[in-house]
């Protein structure tokens, strides 16, 4: 999720940087809010309440139209999983409800954001273990849906990520790559969705000073870089190649923690 802003001078390339970063990490297992925090700071841009609206909009209609041949089957032959998708959003549903305000004062100055990306990352290898291993796949229950729904009320938390940690759920859960990546994805629809509407919500239109040439090139490099960032993401699943990740997220955690330290006084 996006971090909050004043939004007002948005500069165009900023504002499609920032969707890029949107779209492109919002799939990948790397965190869309850590790395936007990171960007804001570098940048010194935020792009405001309704802004997150439209980056979080690009995102949706990405995964939307990856997944539109699975959603029209879903929807003619597959109400189970889609009970399975309902029963998965409530445990981030009630935790955005109650847990916040708490978490967006608490995490999203950006002091614990290496410890976020460490723990995703040593998520993300236990889940390529788990794989490796080669074990028969449990087909998606009750059970293995609201662990993955945990997960994801988990990740609210900036830097640790949603893909990340509910692909993770869902490999321990017992479900095969293939279905632990399908119900990840699935399950960032409706929970993408709440959020645009809580932001709308207590984001008027009016409220913002962002040009909506920059709204517009922000939300569509979100759509365009979540949509290749589902399809690599799907690629990286079936090949168990979630190590890089890790890495990476290793490597940023050092650097963060090297920064922490180096700081003046």
């Amino acid at each position: 999720m996006a971090r909050r802003g004043d939004g007002r001078g948005m500069e165009i390339w900023k504002a499609a940087v920032l969707g890029a970063v949107q779209g492109l990490t919002e799939f990948l297992p790397v965190s869309s809010s850590g790395h936007l925090i990171l960007l804001g700071c570098l940048l010194g841009a935020g792009g405001g309440m309704f802004f997150d609206v439209m980056l979080h909009g690009g995102t949706l209609i990405a995964v939307v139209l990856a997944y539109a041949p699975r959603l029209a089957r879903l929807w003619k032959s597959g109400r189970k999983t889609l009970l399975y998708l309902l029963w998965g959003t409530v445990p981030a549903a009630l935790a955005g409800a109650f847990l916040g305000d708490f978490v967006d004062e608490v995490f999203f100055g950006g002091e614990f954001l290496w410890a976020a990306f460490l723990l995703t990352a040593l998520l993300l290898l236990l889940a390529e273990l788990r794989l490796r291993q080669n074990r028969p796949p449990r087909p998606l229950g009750a059970r293995s849906s609201f662990a993955v729904g945990a997960a994801q009320a988990l990740a609210l938390v900036p830097g640790l990520s949603r893909s990340g940690a509910t692909l993770s759920a869902g490999v321990f859960a017992g479900l095969s790559r293939e279905d632990a990546a399908d119900f990840s994805f699935l399950l960032s629809i409706p929970i993408i969705a709440g959020a645009m509407f809580v932001q709308l919500v207590h984001a008027p239109v009016a409220a913002e000073a962002v040009s909506w040439q920059a709204l517009a090139v922000g939300g569509l490099c979100a759509l365009a870089f979540g949509f290749a960032s589902v399809r690599l993401m799907l690629r990286a699943v079936r090949r168990a190649a979630l190590w890089p990740f890790a890495a990476y997220l290793f490597a940023l955690s050092a650097v963060l923690v090297c920064l922490r330290f180096a700081a003046p006084v």
